[in-house]
């Protein structure tokens, strides 16, 4: 079964760092492209960082500076590391992959969210 599982969002204080990850397993041929979305309460979900399978990235202007978006794709694995957070990061944090099953079969996926909380 395949899946996409993200981790490590918590509280922080404004100022701190996150790292959050976002793993897919399962049988699957390769993770392409993928994204990191926010959803502050009662706000629309906003896209704000992407990496190709080649690692080229793409950030929002309101993270661009502050957060980095990496992958290892040996472990089809993708990191969103946090810095300089502030309490307007505060929000659920959404990973979406794009997945190669095999040569013309694809498919996206989407974790469950993990919450970061920024607050003194």
């Amino acid at each position: 079964q395949v899946q996409l599982v993200e981790s490590g969002g918590g509280l922080v204080q404004p100022g701190g760092s996150l790292r959050l990850s976002c793993v897919v397993s399962g049988s699957i041929f390769s993770v392409n492209d993928v994204y990191w979305y926010r959803q502050a309460s009662g706000k629309q979900r906003e896209l704000i960082a992407t990496i190709t399978r080649g690692s080229k990235t793409n950030y929002a202007d309101s993270v661009k500076g502050r957060f980095t978006i990496s992958r290892d794709n040996a472990e089809n694995t993708v990191y969103l590391r946090m810095d300089s957070l502030q309490p307007e990061d505060t929000a659920v944090y959404y990973c979406n992959a794009q997945v190669q099953y095999s040569h013309f079969n694809f498919d996206e996926l989407w974790g469950q969210g993990t919450q970061v909380t920024v607050s003194s």
